[in-house]
């Protein structure tokens, strides 16, 4: 089983690149299962009823979301999709799922979205504690289960790693746009990076306008964000399964630049 993941779509110009590049990297790479975190596909907050059929329609399997979940009011209108993940760990009683689980060829794959909350001013659950609940729930019912832990710290990305090592099969962060070259299986045969990356502007502070991003940095002042422009990248992680024992036995980054 190959399940790929594509990082954080960055305005227009990720959905674009998304749909000029996945169905190739899908037949190269002979791709089962693809997971998209679509967070930041209405120009850099949240996502729209298009965004989210875009990305579809350029052959995602699973949406998954994080901070700017509620970023577009109209999220609302199709939160409830199935195809659509949002943070776990929101607040019991929030719309929406925070996991689900999808058939594919003659395996289960149960996807969980999770949300850290180092430097992250967003009052949630403890991500640790509710995806070990939801992995507990479904143990027995999914074949492979897969963590988009959307996070900012470097190190509980790291320690969520640690936690459920060899309880779910593959953990993969995004939120932070910068890829890491950390990709590895940990002791107990879970598959884990750091973060995958993002699908958007090349020439860009992840993502965003270098000017007006520089402006914030320089005179500590409000400067409206806004996605920058001209040519894009593409990135992603390829989690390599074996069939036998539902375990990674492979991961590679696939990224165009």
């Amino acid at each position: 089983m190959n399940i790929l993941v594509v990082g954080d779509i960055v305005g227009t110009i990720g959905i674009q690149e998304l749909q000029r590049r996945l169905q190739k990297v899908k037949q190269e790479y002979s791709v089962d299962f693809t997971i998209v975190n679509g967070e930041n596909a209405a120009e850099g907050m949240g996502i729209t009823e298009k965004n989210f059929k875009d990305i579809l329609s350029s052959g995602a399997d699973c949406v998954t979301m994080g901070n700017h979940t509620w970023g577009k009011k109209e999220i609302f209108k199709f939160i409830d999709h199935p195809k659509i993940i949002r943070p776990a760990n929101y607040p019991e009683g929030v719309c929406g799922k925070g996991y689900n689980i999808y058939k594919c060829k003659d395996k289960k794959i149960a996807v969980i979205n999770a949300m850290g909350r180092a430097e992250i001013n967003i009052m949630t659950d403890s991500p640790f504690i509710v995806t070990e609940k939801i992995v507990e729930k479904i143990k027995d019912e999914a074949d492979i289960i897969i963590l988009d832990f959307h996070a900012e710290a470097t190190a509980e990305k790291k320690a969520m790693g640690y936690y459920l090592d060899g309880k779910i099969t593959a953990i993969f962060g995004t939120h932070t746009h910068v890829q890491t070259a950390d990709e590895q299986i940990l002791p107990k045969g879970t598959g884990f990076i750091t973060d995958i990356g993002m699908t958007g502007p090349k020439d860009s502070i992840i993502g965003m306008d270098k000017d007006a991003a520089l402006k914030r940095f320089l005179t500590g002042l409000p400067e409206r964000y806004k996605i920058a422009t001209g040519d894009a990248i593409f990135n992603s992680v390829l989690f390599k399964i074996d069939d036998g024992n539902n375990k990674v036995n492979e991961i590679i980054r696939v990224n165009y630049n």
